[in-house]
């Protein structure tokens, strides 16, 4: 059978086994918690590099990985370039998620695939094996950035279960609402309609925009919108002079916003 025969069917193997490992690890992780986000910065920075490094006696990823085909997953190299600039990166990167369960390198393709079968790795990949360990510091460099991972925030809980939060009556405080939807620089909300006591959902996506500026994703208690309406006895700030809302991190309507900020998704409800 001709070299180029032989290389084709092995490319189309790979390509239905990478499909097959991939697709069912990154749905049980998906739903079995928080949704989670690899940083871009990280591996633009740290995982890039390896997949346009020389390799002695095997072929580099880009050269196999760029080709066209469902096995592509970077972009093709600008001639006379030999490395990429942002706007590629970033498509290298919606390509690369895939084959990458975060929090767990030894679930993702991308890692098990070049490392040896006596290491722990898969027995596919057609460039062959660039790992003999994992203790290589390119295969840590890239379990590094998997389990560099933060909360997803999600718009779908937030607009079923934060939203009422910044709705809801409050007896002796404003609503959320009342101070937060005025204009100026502390406003995160849309004016409700008149006559509505809740949004539609483009005007809660875009509240979801801009609220997102509030929260830091993974760290309740680094996040503006849950610290300030909290009582500082309970770990909330001094600031916030509609009051406080809440005189415990054990509040429920405070435990939601903490949910959320976790990485709560849509189908968890309260």
């Amino acid at each position: 059978m001709p070299r180029s025969v032989c290389w084709l069917i092995m490319t189309a193997l790979c390509v239905v086994i990478m499909s097959w490992t991939s697709a069912p690890d990154a749905a049980a992780q998906a739903g079995s918690g928080p949704s989670q986000s690899l940083d871009f910065d990280l591996y633009r920075d740290t995982v890039e590099p390896i997949l346009l490094a020389r390799r002695a006696g095997n072929a580099r990823c880009v050269v196999c990985h760029s080709r066209g085909g469902g096995n592509s997953y970077l972009e093709p190299l600008t001639p006379g370039s030999d490395s990429y600039d942002e706007e590629q990166s970033l498509r290298n990167f919606e390509r690369v998620r895939r084959l990458v369960v975060p929090g767990a390198p030894t679930e993702s393709v991308l890692l098990m695939n070049p490392l040896t079968e006596e290491a722990g790795g898969s027995h596919w990949h057609a460039g062959g094996k660039h790992w003999e360990s994992q203790t290589d510091p390119e295969w840590e460099t890239l379990a590094s950035w998997v389990n560099t991972t933060v909360a997803t925030l999600d718009f779908d809980f937030y607009r079923d279960n934060v939203e009422p939060i910044l709705l809801a009556k409050r007896p002796g405080n404003a609503r959320c609402v009342v101070c937060h939807s005025r204009g100026g620089g502390n406003s995160y909300l849309e004016p409700l309609s008149p006559g509505i006591d809740s949004y539609d959902e483009d005007q809660s996506g875009r509240n979801f925009e801009r609220i997102q500026q509030l929260v830091v994703p993974g760290a309740p208690l680094e996040s503006t919108l849950l610290v300030n309406p909290l009582a500082e006895e309970a770990g909330g700030s001094h600031w916030h002079a509609g009051g406080k809302h809440w005189i415990s991190q054990d509040a429920p309507e405070w435990q939601t916003l903490a949910r959320w900020v976790q990485g709560a998704t849509g189908g968890d409800g309260r």
